[in-house]
């Protein structure tokens, strides 16, 4: 999912709104930017929480890691990985019937075309939870929160061998995604920016945004259902892992 769905979903499952929540629910892509792979970025809450279970900011700041990740199970899991009566997970899915049309939009090769499909869905579901709340404005906070972030980078440079390089990624993150309000065009821009980086594609954003638009419609009549599932999923294990949130 894209990065104000995180914050949204977090906050959801916590009850709760903080800075290291925020930035926790985004790290684990964070993370990958900044050299460590997606499996194991996307792996590390448990650890993360064990290793800051003592300290309550640091401890948000994990239980926020652990709400987006694939192992433990987090919300990446349910929309990338598997959604239970599907083969794949909720955006991949859903991102199906939009395969010709991604290819043709983001000037993709065919084997891409599922891939970022879902992320078209993922876009559409960014827009959507945009709308419903003030999510970029706490991401904003949250990257001016220094004295948090500088914590955090000196906790955590063993991940990524070198805390300068991790500082320089958090830094400049905020450049590749959305952290106002999010419209079909915006996220189309953004995405262009994050395609050529990636893989040095120039995508036709115009086509992209009205993909973004066709995507949402999509899943109007079941993410409700999705997050419902999913944020029931994640408290339950969060409850295992931690003392339950309703003692903190």
């Amino acid at each position: 999912m894209f990065p104000q769905t995180h914050v949204y979903f977090a906050e959801q499952v916590l009850s709760r709104r903080s800075d290291a929540i925020t930035l926790g629910s985004i790290f684990p892509d964070m993370l990958v930017s900044a050299g460590v792979n997606h499996a194991r970025a996307h792996s590390l809450g448990g650890e993360l929480l064990d290793m800051f279970r003592e300290d309550e900011e640091l401890a948000d700041f994990a239980l926020g890691a652990v709400t987006h990740g694939i192992s433990p199970q987090g919300l990446d899991y349910f929309g990338d990985e598997k959604y239970p009566g599907c083969q794949l997970g909720y955006c991949f899915e859903k991102g199906r019937p939009l395969v010709d049309q991604t290819i043709d939009a983001c000037r993709l090769p065919p084997v891409m075309g599922l891939w970022k499909a879902h992320n078209i869905v993922e876009m559409g579901i960014e827009m959507i939870i945009s709308s419903r709340g003030q999510y970029g404005q706490a991401l904003r906070r949250a990257f001016n929160n220094d004295q948090l972030i500088e914590r955090l980078i000196s906790r955590l440079a063993a991940y990524t061998g070198d805390g300068g390089h991790l500082r320089t990624r958090i830094a400049a993150f905020p450049g590749y995604i959305e952290v106002y309000r999010a419209t079909a065009e915006s996220l189309a821009g953004k995405y262009r920016i994050q395609m050529f980086a990636r893989h040095r594609i120039n995508i036709d954003t115009g086509k992209v945004a009205r993909l973004i638009e066709i995507a949402a419609g999509q899943v109007e009549n079941d993410l409700a259902d999705f997050f419902h599932l999913t944020q029931s999923h994640v408290r339950a294990e969060l409850d295992k892992m931690f003392p339950p949130l309703s003692e903190r």
